[in-house]
């Protein structure tokens, strides 16, 4: 079974009470779809399914390897670098998000 080697690189552990959208669409004044924040930073950006896959560019761009996903009633993490999705009980909280300007 795949397990996650970038463990250590999580410091969010206390998800925000809220967030705006993706921080790069809401800069550029583009559309996303679902939000994902980074555990070592707490960006927050767009799922692969948004036009821009801004989560994923900050993945890349930064070496923060892991991402939670912000979506209401999910709870799930995904390490890019390992491929292996999971479930940190360590981190906490839900955060409120808006609507998705493409409507998913």
């Amino acid at each position: 079974m795949a397990a996650c080697t970038h463990l250590n690189q999580i410091t969010i552990t206390e998800l925000p009470e809220a967030v705006d959208g993706c921080e790069d669409c809401l800069r550029a004044g583009q559309p996303w779809l679902h939000l994902r924040i980074c555990l070592t930073c707490g960006h927050v950006g767009c799922c692969d399914d948004s036009p821009n896959r801004h989560a994923t560019a900050h993945a890349h761009a930064s070496g923060h390897e892991i991402i939670r996903s912000l979506e209401p009633g999910e709870q799930w993490s995904w390490c890019f670098a390992d491929e292996v999705a999971m479930i940190l009980p360590d981190v906490h909280g839900q955060t409120r998000i808006p609507p998705s300007p493409l409507g998913g």
